[in-house]
């Protein structure tokens, strides 16, 4: 198997090489991550010489509309799906709160049920719960107490009665990070009647999804966690995105990309995107051989990153696993889960994380906004986790740092 260059990685981060950024070693990629060097260069090129109305008459006008259309294509080419079906917003939580409402517009009257979990970040939860204020049935598919896991049988129960037209469920969660089978559930969903709806924010900057592999409706992610610019990006399925009602202006109804947009989008920002696929594209040149179809190109370089987490990830799950004063939250295993690991310990978190930052380690504590899985799992939202989130970028002379840091603060 190709193994990553990690060196050739790093060069294309301006901030590894930052007297600010580039000294502790960096575990709080779940928070967002550093900004590839194609982002940052298509960023200041849009302020410097496209900053005017996109699509205008003159020449700059003409270049900032062409890029924002050249981000909405490529990453669509390199997601497997068409242009249309890819939209931008200012964040993953706002795109959930805009499609919430096209739900609630959607099912109202109806004698309809949604699935949710516990296992959310909140911003796929609570706009969905309130749904139940509309008489929409909001049912949850709850984690188990100790490890965290969905288990696929309990949502089958609360499919069984056709009634569900809904389900809600991260591709992972934020804290407990076990990987959710996405191409089964989906297909749950559908064969009994229902539309998915995935949250990607905590898996995609592991690996960019392949959206026909996984047979969802609806796949969101931020790409300020994905080596971009702070933008939602979502992808929304013809046939569904058509169907719920427009929460943009009605005259650009018509207009798929547009429908979910209710304001004006950053224009600087998602013509930035694109650098995202520069990015990908460049690790796949110089790993692998050219390769004409982007959707391969994609998928090569995903399954590069992931196997670069997992054998860089496994020793710190070694080590917390042999300690008997720390909870590892989630699967034990590297393969199992995306590297990025809560761990409850017997006091509170943020301490800690402050105790780690000064021996030079990037990370924090708290709920994350994980306020209900973490009670599920009867961790305290107040004493919180301590999270140590890495990605394909990290060394593993970080997590030795790290590990020799958790033994002299722990």
């Amino acid at each position: 198997m190709t193994k990553l260059d990690l060196d050739f990685v790093r060069s294309q981060f301006p901030a590894f090489t930052s007297p600010v950024l580039g000294g502790p070693a960096f575990f709080e990629n779940a928070g967002g991550s550093f900004p590839c060097v194609q982002v940052v260069d298509r960023l200041h090129r849009f302020y410097t010489d496209r900053k005017v109305q996109p699509g205008s008459p003159h020449e700059a006008g003409q270049l900032g509309g062409a890029e924002m259309d050249e981000a909405r294509s490529r990453l669509a080419a390199m997601m497997g799906v068409a242009a249309p079906e890819v939209s931008f917003g200012p964040s993953t939580s706002a795109n959930t709160y805009v499609l919430a409402q096209a739900v609630r517009g959607w099912l109202r009257g109806a004698k309809a049920a949604i699935v949710v979990t516990d296992q959310d970040h909140e911003a796929n939860a609570g706009v969905w719960r309130r749904l139940a204020d509309e008489g929409i049935e909001v049912r949850e598919w709850k984690v188990d107490p100790d490890t965290g896991h969905l288990d696929p049988a309990r949502l089958a129960d609360l499919l069984g009665d056709g009634r569900v037209k809904l389900v809600c469920f991260p591709h992972c969660s934020n804290v407990v990070a076990e990987i959710n089978d996405v191409a089964a559930i989906c297909a749950m969903a559908k064969d009994a009647g229902a539309r998915s709806l995935v949250d990607g924010v905590s898996y995609a900057p592991h690996g960019f999804p392949d959206i026909p592999a996984l047979g969802c409706d609806i796949y969101l992610f931020s790409a300020y966690k994905t080596y971009g610019p702070h933008q939602g990006v979502m992808v929304i399925r013809e046939a569904f995105g058509m169907e719920l009602p427009a929460q943009g202006h009605w005259f650009n109804a018509g207009s798929l990309y547009k429908r979910f947009t209710p304001a004006g989008p950053d224009h600087a920002q998602v013509a930035a995107c694109a650098g995202m696929v520069d990015y990908v594209d460049a690790l796949h040149g110089a790993h692998f051989a050219p390769e004409a179809d982007p959707a391969a190109r994609n998928r090569a370089v995903h399954d590069l990153m992931r196997a670069q987490e997992v054998a860089v990830i496994a020793p710190l799950l070694d080590y917390l696993a042999a300690r008997n004063d720390v909870r590892l939250v989630g699967p034990r295993q590297a393969e199992a889960r995306a590297p990025t690991v809560a761990v409850e310990l017997a006091g509170p978190a943020v301490p800690v994380a402050e105790a780690l930052i000064a021996e030079g380690i990037a990370c924090w504590g708290g709920d994350f906004y994980a306020v209900r899985p973490l009670a599920a799992m009867g961790i305290d939202r107040e004493k919180g986790v301590l999270r140590l989130s890495s990605v394909h970028y990290t060394s593993a002379e970080d997590v030795t740092r790290l590990i020799g840091a958790l033994d002299r603060v722990l």
